[in-house]
């Protein structure tokens, strides 16, 4: 367990999916693979259990699986390993982040504005204080109106940000609007991360700290360069890079997620099947075509420009 407040979200994290065998069953086999390449690409760490890794259609013992096989590889790779436990109940995500993060060494927990029941804003600026004060971890807060029917505002964010151990945002709200704006011309010590990759080099220029990106699991290589360029100002070199990685991330998203990710991943022969659980399905074979077909020409394109860019190339045969 890290009970440090102090963590640094600079870089590009990888919200991994949750692979499936021929029976359903959790493919551990495919996921130490699968997490194990990714921070060899250069993921700064990983995010287990985010929407991407399908979590509420797994079991209490399916979620400790995950996380212990994700804790596994960021520790042999010296990398951090942020989970998602938030729950639409303030007493349920207490519980779920205690469950998750005992006897490992989980850096700090996603938990995102409570889903569904609505509550007020200044009820979910509680709802993190709550948590926040009782966390064994330190708190990323996730702000994605698309999913949880609830949007925080500037005011309501910047409360929760002075709070210790609350050290972070992943911002998806759809745009760079004028609250992430004001948000990001706050003092630093309040890390915002993007959560639309369409949106990750705006957002680190314009003062953030880096990305939860599932369109990484894809091309790792060139998103972490992206990343790491805006982080060191290149505007050019990050500019041309998240210009060609646009169709990606585009036609990554054009079927509901994970799906698409999943079915490019089975292709590439990283994971063993393409198979998502109900009611979630698998994505058409059109779109998997169409992005690999994308895939391959980034990786003829930026062969040799940086570290292992074979987007195309699965690292491990199943």
């Amino acid at each position: 367990m890290d009970t440090n407040d102090s963590i640094d979200l600079h870089g590009l994290w990888v919200p991994v999916v949750t692979p499936f065998d021929r029976h359903g069953d959790v493919d551990v086999v495919s996921l130490e693979q699968l997490t194990r390449r990714v921070l060899a690409d250069g993921a700064t760490g990983l995010v287990a259990l985010g929407t991407t890794g399908e979590p509420a259609t797994l079991t209490a013992d399916e979620r400790r699986l995950v996380v212990e096989i994700c804790d596994r590889a960021c520790f042999d790779a010296d990398r951090r390993l942020i989970v998602g436990a938030g729950t639409n109940s303030t007493r349920g995500t207490i519980g779920e982040i205690e469950d998750l993060t005992e006897g490992t060494s989980v850096a700090a927990a996603l938990v995102v504005v409570p889903y569904y029941t609505r509550p007020s804003e200044q009820a979910i600026v509680e709802h993190f204080v709550t948590i926040a004060d009782v966390s064994p971890v330190p708190i990323v807060a996730y702000n994605v109106p698309y999913r949880t029917g609830r949007a925080l505002g500037a005011p309501a964010l910047l409360e929760i940000s002075r709070h210790p151990r609350i050290v972070g945002l992943k911002q998806a709200v759809g745009a760079l609007d004028v609250d992430t704006l004001e948000l990001l011309a706050h003092p630093a010590d309040f890390q915002i991360l993007a959560g639309d990759d369409a949106l990750i080099v705006p957002t680190v220029l314009m003062g953030g700290a880096g990305a939860i990106a599932a369109a990484a699991h894809v091309c790792t290589p060139l998103f972490v360069d992206m990343t790491r360029s805006a982080l060191v100002g290149d505007y050019v070199r990050a500019s041309e890079l998240a210009a060609a990685l646009l169709p990606v991330v585009t036609l990554g998203f054009s079927e509901p997620n994970p799906a698409v990710w999943k079915g490019v991943l089975a292709r590439q022969r990283q994971i063993s099947t393409d198979q998502l659980r109900r009611p979630m399905t698998a994505a058409s074979s059109a779109t998997v075509d169409r992005i690999i077909e994308v895939v391959e020409r980034l990786r003829q394109r930026f062969a040799g420009t940086t570290p292992d860019p074979d987007c195309a190339t699965s690292a491990h045969a199943l």
